[in-house]
């Protein structure tokens, strides 16, 4: 009796042990003026993930005269685009930096063709989730058509949805170049054959989100679309 007693003091209740996921991965797509940037600024301060559009990257390694800047250049010098190779380059050794390691990350913008998505894929970079904005296309072209720089203090107007303050702000509003009817169709098109090109490859995480609606209310379907895929990885990872 007694040494039965001893053998169940002994017994330890069981240990549970919390699983920590790994970071979120994110690639988001979206026309022009589909508002992806502001829906990139929300994730980012929810979620803390490291932000990388590849424009904004392939002009900061310019400015640094990097290796890849440097190759880069000349391209553009010449009026050419980068090769894919460069961009992929400078888009995995980003990823690689540990913030984007620890945080998770959230892909702006790219890739844009089969051949980036492929060259990402050989390198083992694959997102947990491609978000991918849906407006009308009228919408998008309303959007952009109406839209006005303030030449001095840089501010961006739209003349519908946020109009200057002022006639004198008004009078000086300039329209950049590309955005007329006619070129912004333009630039949809190209959207679309760039989408139409990730669908094979991304097919099992992309996640359509409607982007015509209020800001919040796209983002509150964003949100839920990451806890979920969140919730699936820290389960996947429970279970390995």
């Amino acid at each position: 009796m007694a040494s039965s007693m001893a053998a169940t003091a002994t017994l330890s209740p069981p240990v549970v042990v919390a699983v920590k996921a790994d970071p979120l991965k994110v690639m988001i797509a979206g026309a022009p003026a589909s508002g992806k940037g502001t829906q990139c600024e929300l994730i980012k301060s929810k979620y803390g993930l490291v932000h990388i559009s590849a424009g904004d990257l392939l002009r900061a390694e310019i400015a640094a005269g990097s290796e890849n800047g440097k190759r880069a250049k000349e391209f553009m010098e010449k009026g050419q685009l980068v090769p894919d190779e460069i961009v992929v380059n400078m888009v995995k050794e980003r990823l690689l930096q540990p913030d984007a390691q620890e945080k998770g990350w959230l892909l702006d913008g790219y890739p844009r063709s089969y051949s980036q998505a492929m060259a990402l894929e050989t390198l083992n970079i694959r997102p947990d989730i491609f978000i991918l904005l849906d407006v009308p296309d009228e919408l998008l072209v309303e959007r952009v058509v109406g839209r006005r720089l303030d030449p001095v203090t840089g501010k961006i107007y739209h003349l519908k949805y946020s109009p200057p303050e002022n006639e004198e702000i008004a009078s000086r509003l300039t329209q950049r170049f590309d955005d007329t009817e006619e070129k912004v169709k333009l630039r949809l098109q190209t959207h679309y054959q760039n989408v139409e090109s990730l669908l094979s490859i991304y097919e099992d995480v992309i996640v359509e989100v409607k982007g015509d609606a209020l800001v919040d209310d796209v983002f509150a379907e964003i949100d839920k679309q990451l806890t979920s895929s969140l919730d699936k990885k820290t389960e996947m990872q429970a279970q390995s």
